[in-house]
């Protein structure tokens, strides 16, 4: 959204409801991780998205950047927003140049995004710029002023203000081209799962197009393991991080499995009757650190009927010896998504 002097270090800033996650990348010729951090954060915090505790927020961004040795003076530092108060459309207007369609937006916001447009960021790109015929087809975002503002006014307080404001799903587009570039044809579907929520996005040809929100994550899971199965807090950490399926942990993973199953079907629902050019979801990518939960991939590939992997942001980029510290591979990754995502920009 900003037009800024290219830098050669980007710094990925993922504010999470249970972690901050840090990523380096310095972009030469190719681009390079050179560093991660990733700092917890108490519980509370962050509740539904919403910042309860800045001066705890701020501490743990503070943290995190330390850890990956950011001196924050000079550096390009982009973090993203994201939830219910985002909306990304694709709609087709009349074919016209970028200036006039920039002129349009305002117009056509109004008639696509259920927020006062007085109130909200508007960006868009034009999908199609080369194509011809009488309409061309262009991908509107629109963000919560107050949302952005908020995030501005937290990392600006915390002594890191922002370079650039991304959007999640486009963030999460960025990681997942760079490493799955077979996956960017037909429709797909990338499934976050976070701490308290799960974001859908469905990709078409490689386009992020709809993005939804499911109330599960790792905390959801945490505490049916705590009431339904009698586990101690250590315990069900234990096996939610650990490698091997349980008993406990089968008992409670089909349930939220199916909770996230069906919010991408509603999503897909919605896409086929808003547009019968959008094919079904061939295949299924999880990322963030619900990824990794033993035998929750092999719940929603029995529930969705679909081929379900996880995405993995270090599948073809460049990792310097040293960036991932004591951190394990397979045990990192899945977390790194978003992160990677933003640090893959570079100010234009």
């Amino acid at each position: 959204m900003a037009l800024l002097s290219r830098k050669k270090t980007t710094v990925g800033l993922d504010i999470g409801s249970g972690l901050v996650k840090v990523a380096v990348i310095e972009h030469g010729r190719e681009p390079e991780l050179v560093r991660v951090a990733i700092t917890p954060l108490l519980a509370d915090a962050i509740v539904d998205g919403e910042v309860m505790d800045p001066n705890m927020v701020a501490d743990a961004v503070q943290t995190a950047l330390q850890q990956a040795g950011v001196t924050v003076k000079g550096q390009t530092i982009v973090t993203a927003v994201g939830g219910r108060d985002v909306i990304i459309k694709k709609i087709q207007i009349e074919r016209m140049k970028e200036q006039q369609a920039r002129e349009l937006m305002r117009w056509e916001a109004e008639q696509h995004v259920p927020f006062d447009v007085d109130s909200v960021e508007l960006d868009f790109q034009i999908l199609d710029p080369d194509a011809e015929g009488l309409e061309m087809s262009v991908l509107l975002v629109a963000a919560k002023r107050d949302l952005v503002e908020g995030k501005i006014r937290l990392l600006t307080d915390a002594g890191a203000p922002p370079s650039i404001i991304d959007v999640d799903a486009f963030a999460l587009h960025n990681a997942f081209e760079m490493n799955h570039a077979d996956a960017m044809t037909g429709t797909v579907a990338l499934i976050n799962i976070g701490h308290e929520m799960t974001n859908i996005n469905i990709l078409d040809d490689g386009v992020p197009i709809l993005t939804r929100d499911v109330a599960v994550g790792t905390r959801r899971l945490r505490e049916d393991l705590q009431r339904d199965r009698g586990l101690s807090a250590d315990d069900s950490d234990a096996l939610l991080l650990g490698y091997d399926r349980s008993p406990h942990l089968d008992a409670v993973i089909e349930r939220r499995a199916d909770e996230i199953a069906v919010g991408l079907e509603r999503a897909t629902a919605f896409l086929t009757s808003a547009s019968r050019s959008v094919a079904q979801v061939r295949a299924v990518f999880t990322s963030g650190g619900g990824a990794r939960i033993p035998g929750l991939t092999e719940a929603l590939t029995t529930r969705l009927k679909l081929s379900v992997a996880q995405a993995n942001p270090l599948a073809n980029l460049k990792v310097r010896d040293g960036a991932l510290g004591s951190f394990v591979t397979d045990d990192i990754a899945p977390l790194l998504m978003l992160p990677i995502g933003l640090a893959l920009r570079t100010a234009a």
